[in-house]
Formats: structure tokens, C-alpha cells, sequence
């Protein structure tokens, strides 16, 4: 079924429509980058913004410090309050979503073409000249806190959270983006304004923009909405460079069902095998119902409702992660086959007939992400964000067809080498064997 639905799609979209849908580059200044694809069809604009401004600029003691500035962005600007201003984008119908991530803050916008102007005035207004008002730090300082206590009662939120820190350990993507307790206590009012004036910056800034606007118009608004800010960079973030040993760490939690996070170096985005790499991790993870994990953990044994591995890529790490969840009584025998699928995996590959589904399936699947003005805008600068060249938003595909059997066989053996595959387990487990609670026992490095 999924073949052919990939099929299917690999025909509706192979169509001038398809073939037209190359963006162009938009000069507004040095260090900015932005991509245009230009589309009159229906009268609406889709805006996203990446700023370096994520959480692996967090001070080590003030962890949280980007995710709170990135959340205090609508709480006022300029003359407007932060009623007034979030008034102002719900009374043009303006969707902005604020997303802090490890590197980036992200912001993306979608508007009616008619309310552009609009829309970068107060994108301008919130970068330019954010209020941080002490009313809506607290606020805001409380919401987070909030969700903090809701997370540690989350068996996934908790495995994940202490995922990082082990795999990661003293570099800055060690820790939660949402910071912890004692981390945004700390955070003053001053440090919000310091941390927006430094990494609200247009230095490095990525822009994505598709929709009903012309590139002259475009080009003048995006220049008095970025011109005014800082051109100050800020320090880079170091390489991580991973010398782990892997292990398993269980978090006791009185929960029905655990879930453990498991994960493996990857590749970085410029690394020449990356995408082998990619179509590799699909295959034995990525695919939802038809990749090996599912079919060895929950279609023949019935361990657990879904199985996933994603290839994930920051700035400076790479690296392959999964999860699955299952009963407490289950989960030593399913890590058990997550280890005996990848050990045969990493030691035989894919086979020719697996390769070929997955790249009927990535390649056919791929125009979705370009069914909208604000998915177009929102791959656009994924691409951006991974350092790639704007004609890779059409040689994609072809890239990925190019691949041999021989080149994702070599990128599995390299990948999935389990002695430094690091597993945490967020909730109690019972050993089958014995039906004993083994003892909390964390990872060496940890």
C-alpha cells in the first residue's frame, strides 16, 4: 500500500507545477540569507525566520534563558503592550509561531498578502524593540515552570530530557531547551533584554519566504525589519565530538508504561555519505510500518503499538535516535530485538528490493512538503538551517536515486555500531527472567 501511494504521488506531482517550484536567492545584506519562491495562486505569504538564538547559547547556570526570551517575543514591542500586540496579529488574522530550538529560534508567520506590511511591522517591532516587562516575565517564568512539573510526570518527556544530558554530557545540547527549575529562576529581567540584543541578530539570520509578494517589496520590507538590528555575531558553538561508551540508564517512575530512548552517532549535514546515512535509517527506522524495527518488535512479536528511529542533525552533532514504549514486563526482551535487528543490520544492510521502496517512497512523498505556501517556506529553510545550496531543493531527489546498495550498505555498518548505542529508559522495568526491579544504575560517563 505504501509503495503505491508513493506511487501515486510521485505522479500527481511530477508536473510543470512541480518542475517550476525553484526559489531564488534574495540579497538583503551580508550574513543574511534568505530563499524566495515566488507564487501568485492564492493570496497568502508564509514567512520563516531563523535566528542564533537557541538553547545551546543557554549561560550553564541559566539554562531556559532562549526558550524565555523566545516565548516573551509577543508579550509587547514598541508602543504596543502585550495585549495590544498580540491584538494586533489576531485582528489581521496572523499566525505566528514561536519555536526555540537547540540551535535556532525559529519564527514562522503566515499572513494574507493584504496584511504583509503589517505583519513585518510587527516582526520588526518584537526584534527591534521587545518590552520584557516585568508582569509578563513572571508570567511567562510560571507557565514554563508549569510545564516543567508536567514534563517530569511524562515517562517519554523524562527519558528524553536525561537522554541528552547523558549522550551529550558537559556540551551545550546537553541540556533541556526549556531549562530546569532552578535555571529559570535565576533569569533576570535584564538577562531576557541582554540575550535578545546579542542573538536577535541579523548576522547568520536565515530566511524563508513563499507566497503572493513580489521580490522588489519583499526585499524592502525584509530590509527595514533586519537592517536595524545588531551585525554582531554571536560566538559560535563548539563541535561535539562523541567519545562515549554507550550504556543504559533507567529512570524509576511508578508508570504502566515505560519508554526508552536509545540513540547512536550520526553524520553531520555536510558529511558526503549523509544522505546513504538518511535512506539507511529509513529503512531500519524511519519508515513507520514498513521498516525492520516495526516488523521485528511489533508486527511479529507484538511487543509494543510503534517503534521509530529519526536521523537528527544539529549545527555541530549528528546523530540517530529512536523510541519505543511498552509494558514494563517487555521492554529488556524489545531492547533485546532492537539489538539483534541492528547488529544484523549493521552486518548485512538493506536489501536491493528495501532500497528500492525507500526510494519510491522519499522521492514520491518529498512534493507534499511543497503543497503549501507554508511548508514550502518551512523546507526552505530546513535546507537553509543545514548549510545546504538552494539547488538542492531540486536535486534532491536525483541525489537520492543516485544512491547504490553498496553506498547505504556502507553508511548502515558505519551507523549502527551498538557498542556506542546509549539507552535510557524513563519508567521502573521488571526483568522476565527474574521478575526483579534491577537497580538504578547509571552510565559511567554519566
Amino acid at each position: 500500500m505504501k509503495k503505491l501511494i508513493a506511487a501515486i504521488l510521485f505522479v500527481l506531482f511530477a508536473s510543470p507545477v512541480w518542475a517550476a517550484a525553484t526559489p531564488r536567492e534574495v540579497a538583503i545584506g551580508p550574513g543574511q540569507q534568505v530563499w524566495f519562491q515566488e507564487d501568485h495562486t492564492v493570496p497568502m505569504v508564509a514567512i520563516t525566520i531563523a535566528l542564533p538564538a537557541g538553547s545551546a547559547y543557554d549561560p550553564a547556570n541559566k539554562p531556559g534563558l532562549a526558550a524565555f526570551a523566545a516565548y516573551m517575543f509577543n508579550e509587547g514591542a514598541g508602543d504596543l503592550s502585550s495585549e495590544q500586540y498580540q491584538a494586533a496579529l489576531a485582528n489581521k488574522a496572523i499566525q505566528l509561531t514561536i519555536t526555540p530550538d537547540r540551535d535556532y529560534l525559529l519564527l514562522s508567520v503566515s499572513t494574507l498578502s493584504s496584511n504583509a506590511v503589517e505583519a513585518f511591522r510587527l516582526l520588526a517591532l518584537a526584534l527591534q524593540h521587545p518590552h520584557m516587562d516585568a508582569d509578563a516575565v513572571e508570567r511567562v517564568r510560571a507557565q514554563m515552570l508549569q510545564s516543567l512539573l508536567t514534563d517530569a510526570q511524562d515517562p517519554q518527556d523524562v527519558a528524553l530530557d536525561r537522554f541528552y544530558e547523558v549522550y551529550f554530557g558537559t556540551h551545550p545540547y546537553a541540556h533541556n531547551i526549556s531549562g530546569t527549575t532552578a535555571g529559570l529562576n535565576a533569569i533576570t529581567q535584564e538577562d531576557l533584554k541582554a540575550f535578545a540584543r546579542t542573538h536577535w541578530v541579523k548576522t547568520g539570520v536565515k530566511i524563508s519566504v513563499a507566497g503572493d509578494i513580489g521580490a522588489t517589496a519583499l526585499t524592502a520590507l525584509l530590509k527595514t525589519t533586519f537592517d536595524p538590528l545588531s551585525a554582531a555575531a554571536p560566538a559560535p558553538v563548539p563541535a561535539f565530538v562523541h567519545n562515549r561508551a554507550g550504556g543504559v540508564t533507567v529512570i524509576a517512575m511508578d508508570v504502566p508504561q515505560p519508554t526508552a530512548i536509545f540513540g547512536l552517532p550520526g553524520m553531520l549535514r555536510a558529511d558526503p555519505a549523509y544522505l546513504a546515512g538518511y535512506v539507511a535509517n529509513y529503512i531500519v527506522g524511519g519508515g513507520d510500518f514498513s521498516s525492520r524495527l516495526t516488523d521485528e518488535v511489533r508486527t511479529k512479536r507484538g511487543l509494543t503499538y510503534g517503534i521509530s528511529t529519526s536521523f537528527g542533525d544539529y549545527r555541530r552533532a549528528g546523530y540517530v535516535i529512536g523510541q519505543v514504549a511498552t509494558r514494563r514486563e517487555s521492554m529488556s526482551q524489545s531492547l533485546d530485538v532492537i539489538r539483534a535487528t541492528l547488529t544484523n543490520y549493521a552486518a548485512h544492510g538493506p536489501t536491493q528490493a528495501e532500497l528500492n521502496d525507500a526510494k519510491t517512497y522519499l522521492t514520491g512523498s518529498y512534493p507534499l512538503a511543497f503543497s503549501s505556501n507554508a511548508g514550502i517556506s518551512a523546507q526552505l529553510n530546513t535546507f537553509q538551517r543545514a548549510g545546504l545550496p538552494i539547488e538542492y531543493v531540486t536535486s534532491r531527489n536525483a541525489r537520492i536515486n543516485a544512491l547504490t546498495l553498496e553506498d547505504v550498505r556502507r553508511a548502515a555498518a558505519r551507523l549502527f555500531n551498538l557498542k556506542d548505542m546509549t539507552v535510557v529508559i524513563g519508567g521502573t522495568i521488571v526483568v522476565a527472567s527474574t521478575h526483579r526491579k534491577p537497580s538504578r544504575k547509571p552510565l559511567s560517563h554519566s
